[in-house]
C-alpha cells in the first residue's frame, strides 16, 4: 500500500512537472497585492515613477495600459515582459525596481520583491494578464 502511495506522489510531481499544471493566478488576490504594498508609492497619481514614465500600477487597467514608451505587459510571455523583466532584475541595474541600489536612476529606494513575489507576476504574465 505504502508503494502505491508513492507512485501515485510520484506521477502527480511528474504532472505538475511536465504539464505545468499550476494554481491559476488571481491578478486581484495575488499581483495587486504584490503591486500595492511594493509599488503604488512610486506608480499612483503624480508619485515620481509615475509622472516619470506614465506608469500606473494602481489598477489592473493602469498595469495593462503601459509606460509613455509601449506596454509593459506582454500576454503569454513573462520573458518578454518589462514588468517582469525590471522585477526580477533582468536587466540594467539602473531600472531594477523597485529601485533599491546607488546606482538606480529613481530617486525612491525600496526593498527588492522576493522570489516568490516576482514568480507571482511572472506566472501571472505567463498564463496571459488576465483581469481575474
Amino acid at each position: 500500500m505504502l508503494s502505491r502511495k508513492f507512485s501515485i506522489f510520484g506521477f502527480c510531481v511528474m504532472c505538475t512537472a511536465l504539464l505545468g499544471c499550476e494554481r491559476e493566478i488571481s491578478f486581484s488576490n495575488d499581483v495587486q497585492p504584490i503591486l500595492t504594498a511594493n509599488c503604488v508609492v512610486c506608480h499612483a497619481g503624480t508619485a515620481e515613477g509615475s509622472s516619470t514614465s506614465g506608469l500606473s500600477l494602481v489598477d489592473y487597467d493602469g498595469v495593462m495600459q503601459g509606460t509613455k514608451f509601449g506596454p509593459v505587459v506582454t500576454p503569454n510571455s513573462g520573458v518578454s515582459s518589462n514588468l517582469y523583466l525590471v522585477v526580477a532584475h533582468k536587466t540594467n541595474e539602473e531600472i531594477h525596481m523597485p529601485p533599491h541600489g546607488d546606482k538606480a536612476m529613481a530617486q525612491g529606494r525600496g526593498t527588492p520583491l522576493s522570489e516568490n513575489e516576482i514568480e507571482i507576476i511572472r506566472t501571472w504574465i505567463d498564463q496571459g494578464a488576465k483581469n481575474n
